[in-house]
C-alpha cells in the first residue's frame, strides 16, 4: 500500500539530559503544524578522489549526520492566561527561556547559557524518524490579511527510522487562530509612534546552529544570535516619522505589536531597543509603502526582545 503525505505527525518533548530521548507521546506532545518539510539525512559527502588508470565515478563517503526539519506554528494563545502555550518547547528549543506568571503570563526571552533541546517524531503514515537533541531558530511572521505563524527550523542528532505505527495526536492545546487585521492585531508602536498604518511585521531570531560531529560526541550547538526584522508600514508624513534621519543618526527605538483581543488568546511582541538599518520605499497596490529593516539590541544583555503569551 502506498504512504499518505496528508499521513504525518510531529510531536516534540523538551530533554531532560541532552540527546535522551524523553519519549514524547501523541496525547501529550503533538504539534499541530504547516509547510512541514524533513532532511532526513543532512551531511557532508566525503569523495575517495582516488588515483586511477581508468575513468569513472569514486565511492561517495557520508559524514557529519545529521537531520533538518521546519515548519510553521500558528501564532496564538494557550487558551488560558498563565498557561504554556503546546509550541512552548519549540520556543524554549531555540535559546528562549519561559517565565511563568499563574493566571496572567507567559514570557519567552532569549538565553546565552544554559541551552536546552527537544527529541521530536517525524511520523509519516507508518514510518518514524526521531532526531533527538534538536535545538533550532524561528521567525516570526504578521501580515495584514493572514495568520500570523511562527516559523521554525531545528536541527537534530540522526536515528535510524524504524516502522512505528502513527500516533493518535491530540491538538487540544492549540486554539483557533485570529488573522491580523485593524480588530485582531492592537497596539502596533514603532519608536513610540502609535498611528502607523502596518502592512508587515517580520522578526527572526536568528539563531546559528552549528552541528559538530567529532569523536566521542555529537551534537547541535547553539553558537550565536543575530536577531532582525523588519516592518512595512504606510508613508507618514515625515515630520509624524522621518527613517531616513532616524537611520542615519542611529537613533535606537522601540517595537511593540499585540495580535489578539482576549485573554488566553494573546501574543505580545515587545523589544526596548532597535535600530533601522536602510530604510526603503515600497509599493502596496499604489500606496507609498516604507520597509525599515532592523537589528534588535540587548540592552544588559538577553533582553533584545520578548514574547508574551497572555
Amino acid at each position: 500500500m502506498p504512504k499518505l503525505t496528508r499521513k504525518r505527525v510531529i510531536l516534540a518533548k523538551i530533554e531532560t539530559t541532552y540527546g535522551t530521548d524523553p519519549t514524547p507521546t501523541g496525547a501529550a506532545n503533538a504539534i499541530l503544524v504547516k509547510d512541514l518539510d524533513i532532511q532526513p539525512i543532512a551531511a557532508s559527502i566525503v569523495g575517495r578522489d582516488l588515483v586511477r588508470p581508468y575513468l569513472g565515478e569514486f565511492d561517495q563517503l557520508i559524514a557529519n549526520t545529521h537531520v533538518e526539519c521546519s515548519f510553521s506554528v500558528e501564532m496564538a494563545g494557550s487558551g488560558a492566561a498563565g498557561t504554556a502555550p503546546a509550541y512552548g518547547p519549540l520556543l524554549r528549543a531555540c535559546g528562549l527561556s519561559e517565565t511563568v506568571s499563574a493566571g496572567v503570563s507567559v514570557t519567552y526571552a532569549p538565553v546565552s547559557t544554559t541551552f536546552e533541546s527537544v527529541t521530536m517524531y517525524y511520523q509519516v503514515d507508518g514510518i518514524q524518524h526521531k532526531i533527538t537533541g534538536a535545538r533550532g531558530t524561528v521567525d516570526i511572521d504578521v501580515s495584514a490579511g493572514q495568520i500570523p505563524a511562527y516559523k521554525f527550523k531545528f536541527t537534530g542528532i540522526y536515528n535510524a527510522p524504524t516502522d512505528t505505527a502513527l500516533a493518535t495526536p491530540t491538538y487540544t492545546g492549540f486554539i483557533t487562530p485570529l488573522v491580523a487585521n485593524n480588530t485582531n492585531t492592537t497596539g502596533f508602536h514603532f519608536f513610540s509612534i502609535s498611528n502607523l498604518v502596518l502592512e508587515s511585521l517580520s522578526l527572526s531570531v536568528n539563531n546559528s546552529i552549528d552541528f559538530r560531529a567529532l569523536i566521542g560526541s555529537e551534537y547541535a550547538q547553539l553558537t550565536d544570535r543575530r536577531a532582525n526584522g523588519e516592518v512595512s508600514f504606510e508613508a507618514p508624513t515625515l515630520a509624524t516619522f522621518n527613517a531616513f534621519s532616524t537611520a542615519l543618526a542611529t537613533t535606537t527605538g522601540n517595537l511593540d505589536i499585540t495580535h489578539g483581543t482576549v485573554a488566553g488568546n494573546k501574543v505580545q511582541i515587545t523589544s526596548s531597543k532597535i535600530d533601522i538599518t536602510q530604510p526603503s520605499y515600497g509599493d502596496s497596490t499604489g500606496v507609498v509603502m516604507i520597509k525599515c529593516p532592523f537589528v534588535l539590541l540587548p540592552t544588559s544583555g538577553n533582553d533584545e526582545f520578548s514574547i508574551v503569551v497572555k
